[in-house]
């Protein structure tokens, strides 16, 4: 009997006779039903795939097939697709928190998550405590500088000792990160309403991340138990802004371990829509990291209240967001952190010999002589503050001791000083240290 030239199916013969019609119609349909049996069945949302090389050999699948992307190749969320060859889809399982997608040939999807490093980032200049040009060592006093940026803060009753710490190598909070210096505060003896223990840093211009989401981040640990550490900050419209007075921000507090762990925070900066920035400075966002406190701040710190212990902190750093990156210090190098401090204040030593010469300068009458001393960046402003010790005033072999140093004119790029001492009117002098390798000078523009 003839068949169909594709498949095959047994059909009628032109000279079958009538009688036979019936038989071989069913012949047909069922070598039809054989073909086509793959067909039957399947479920919602299935599809009908070859089941091999053979004609009319076929299967019902889920989308999810052998030659599609398999639902099974994403275990988490955030996990990425990506290729580990030519027509070879692979998962990428999803990062850190926080970390940046980069392009790497050697990976085996050609892609990796890596840390966050920009520079930049960090709204903290001095986060870890290594620029230290004052060579700040240990206070009791409140409100004075220390390690470069970062001011002390201690009041009411009792004692708070600040002091520079020196981590022993290869023992810093962070693996691959050869921290050298962190800040201890000790707490003895409070017991008043107006206690006050904390650090400090003015980060410059009431602008910073005005109406954004920030987080606070840093290392820390305590000598025993399980003590608070607070936070509190606050926006400041500089001289002349509105409104007047600072505008607080909710502060917060957490406990702390013997161990150095990292602590976070997330902060909703205030909008400076509606209010005016002042016309001489642009203001700060105030930023404190405190330990003790009575009742009369302790609300500014997520109610901290009175604490005796042993508090070192490290890798202080607030940036824009609601996840902590790795740290990074504001610049992400030595020479730029340095340079973003001497913005603020920079000193001039003597170093290891006695008569170091620290500037030229002319006399103007019996009594002073003026000196140019150039700052090594453009300062914030003009600066105000002198700080300096055994210099004297030098023409020849003879020295006289200064004992009065101040600004004459001085700007933003030079500081011109104006000294005592006995000389000649428009004879040039010398500024030098006074037989002494202790002797600075030191100009502020501080916050």
């Amino acid at each position: 009997m003839p068949t169909t030239s594709n498949f095959g199916w047994t059909t009628p013969a032109d000279t079958d006779l009538v009688k036979d019609g019936a038989a071989a119609i069913r012949t047909l349909g069922n070598g039809i039903d054989t073909s086509l049996v793959d067909l039957k069945g399947g479920t919602t949302d299935q599809v009908l795939a070859k089941n091999s090389n053979t004609d009319m050999d076929f299967k019902w699948v889920t989308s999810d097939d052998a030659n599609a992307i398999q639902n099974a190749i994403v275990d988490a969320k955030g996990d990425l697709i990506a290729a580990s060859a030519a027509d070879t889809p692979a998962r990428l399982a999803v990062g850190n928190n926080g970390e940046t997608l980069v392009a790497d040939s050697s990976a085996t999807v050609g892609l990796r998550w890596q840390a966050d490093w920009n520079t930049g980032k960090n709204k903290i200049i001095n986060g870890d405590f290594y620029i230290n040009q004052r060579g700040f060592s240990s206070t009791t006093s409140g409100f004075i500088f220390m390690s470069d940026r970062w001011q002390s803060r201690a009041g009411g009753d009792g004692t708070t000792t600040h002091s520079v710490q020196t981590f022993t190598p290869g023992a810093a909070p962070v693996s691959g990160y050869e921290g050298a210096k962190y800040q201890r505060i000790v707490t003895t003896g409070q017991s008043n309403t107006s206690v006050f223990s904390a650090i400090a840093q003015y980060i410059e211009d009431v602008r910073t991340l005005a109406g954004q989401t920030a987080t606070v981040s840093f290392w820390a640990k305590a000598n025993s138990g399980t003590p608070d550490v607070g936070i509190y900050l606050f926006q400041e419209f500089g001289t002349g802004g509105s409104p007047s007075s600072v505008v607080n921000i909710t502060g917060s507090k957490t406990a702390i371990s013997t161990s150095w762990a990292r602590y976070s925070f997330t902060v909703s900066i205030p909008s400076i829509s509606g209010k005016t920035i002042g016309t001489t400075t642009p203001g700060y966002l105030g930023f404190f990291i405190g330990v003790s406190t009575g009742t009369t701040q302790s609300a500014n710190f997520g109610n901290l209240g009175i604490q005796t212990n042993t508090f070192d902190i490290w890798g202080v750093q607030v940036e824009a967001g609601s996840v902590a990156t790795p740290f990074t210090t504001a610049t992400g190098t030595l020479a730029g952190e340095l340079a973003a401090c001497q913005r603020y204040y920079f000193r001039k030593t003597s170093g290891n010999t006695n008569y170091t010469w620290f500037a030229w300068g002319i006399g103007q009458g019996s009594s002073q002589a003026l000196f140019a001393v150039p700052a090594p960046v453009t300062m914030r402003t003009t600066p105000t503050v002198i700080e300096f010790a055994n210099l004297g005033l030098a023409q020849t072999g003879a020295i006289n001791a200064i004992t009065t140093l101040v600004h004459s004119n001085s700007s933003p790029d030079t500081a011109f000083l104006q000294s005592n001492g006995t000389n000649t009117a428009d004879v040039f002098y010398r500024l030098i240290a006074n037989n002494s390798s202790s002797a600075y000078i030191g100009i502020g523009a501080e916050l």
